[in-house]
């Protein structure tokens, strides 16, 4: 037993000893292992590289969990808890970094909207491909949003509200499928301007049973008299890169939307005919020293009549919402990162449709605390509807909400 014991406390030295020398020599060569190893980086995002650079993948994930007190048109009190946004983000390059994806899924009711039978399920909201070939140029094809009105345009969770206006909600042009060409011209401190244009199949996301050869056409130009904003500010509301010198964006914008069999174009109810829908929209934001004062103009148009007729059933219609709207917006970020809100919107009708709908107004105060800038802040606002009837009486209705959004 005692010559047995020795022996096996030999065997165990050797072991002890061989180990210790393999670790001692992989830490020598660590370096070189690790270059085996994915890079990983974190940002705006949590991403990895391949070791050979072949692949770039970044995810990202945001939501917004919100509560709501109501009081309604018909003076119902309504308490609402719920989560508006869900989003998952995935976004890199393939092969080459001149070429880039984007995948972007939703998984809140309000972003998947209701399953109707035969219906495609709205979870994806972005899958489009870029090609990247210089700074100046991008080519995008795929679903993703088309280049319309700002406030469209810049993500929910850049938002100094917990929602769009009453007028994005009307009149905004919706993601799409189809090709889109940008040419950035973006300087610092002199004149920049930007090209967005696009042409899509004007059917709105996940739309998949197309039936005619129509198209849609739609087209950005963004001046920047004072040159380009910090940090891509035109992309996000509020100004919270503090901008040391004054900054103004002014953006017209124009769609055209041939032959579509929605209302509203990518979105809206089913129409008995089909209708050419033009759009205009034009954008003006200008930042300084915390400061931001935003205004939009929208409007929907078309040269038909916009109310189409069941022919199986005249008494049944569907129509355009032609009509315009204006949104006043300004706010203050003090320097501890608690920003002052305000908001004034009206909405009218265009002739064809003024005795069945409503004009209205909206008005909006807020206040905004940022933790982490826009990816993690504390939201809430008070919102008062007022709406004029055809027949010339009023309703309104108002809600306070409270909101939190967190991403990264």
């Amino acid at each position: 037993m005692k010559k047995d014991s020795i022996i096996f406390a030999f065997i165990l030295l050797l072991t002890w000893s061989s180990q210790a020398q393999f670790y001692k020599k992989d830490t020598i060569n660590n370096d070189l292992r690790l270059e085996n190893l994915p890079y990983y980086s974190y940002g705006r995002g949590v991403g990895l590289t391949s070791p050979d650079s072949i692949f770039q993948f970044n995810i990202r994930f945001r939501m917004q969990n919100r509560a709501t007190y109501l009081n309604d048109y018909q003076d119902n009190k309504i308490i609402d808890g719920q989560i508006r946004r869900l989003r998952l983000r995935f976004d890199g390059y393939v092969g080459d970094p001149r070429f880039l994806y984007v995948i972007q899924l939703s998984f809140a009711p309000g972003d998947v909207g209701a399953i109707e039978e035969g219906e495609n399920i709205n979870i994806i909201r972005d899958a489009a491909v870029t090609y990247r070939p210089n700074k100046h140029w991008s080519f995008i094809f795929g679903q993703t949003k088309i280049p319309g009105n700002r406030q469209r345009i810049n993500s929910s969770g850049a938002l100094q509200f917990t929602d769009r206006t009453i007028n994005n909600a009307r009149f905004n042009i919706d993601r799409d499928f189809g090709f889109q060409a940008y040419y950035l011209n973006q300087k610092p401190d002199h004149f920049s301007w930007n090209v967005k244009t696009s042409i899509t199949n004007g059917e709105g996301r996940n739309f998949t049973r197309n039936t005619d050869d129509n198209l849609a056409y739609t087209a950005k130009l963004e001046l920047m008299p004072f040159g380009s904003f910090t940090n891509d500010g035109t992309n996000f509301e509020g100004d919270l890169a503090r901008e040391k010198k004054p900054k103004l964006f002014i953006s017209p914008a124009f769609s055209q939307n041939n032959r579509t069999n929605k209302s509203s174009g990518q979105l809206g109810n089913e129409l008995f005919e089909a209708r050419t829908l033009k759009y205009f929209f034009t954008d003006v934001m200008f930042k300084y020293q915390g400061w931001s004062l935003l205004y939009a103009y929208m409007s929907r148009n078309t040269s038909e009549n916009p109310i189409t007729v069941n022919p199986l059933n005249p008494s049944q219609t569907s129509f355009v919402w032609v009509g315009s709207g204006h949104d006043y917006q300004a706010s203050y970020l003090f320097s501890n990162n608690y920003e002052l809100i305000g908001r004034y919107s009206n909405q009218k009708p265009f002739a064809g449709i003024e005795n069945l709908v409503p004009k209205s107004e909206q008005f909006s105060v807020g206040v905004t605390k940022y933790l982490w800038e826009h990816a993690f802040k504390l939201q809430s606002e008070l919102t008062y509807d007022l709406q004029q009837m055809p027949a010339g009486n009023y309703r309104n209705q108002w809600y306070l909400r409270f909101q939190v959004e967190m991403g990264i």
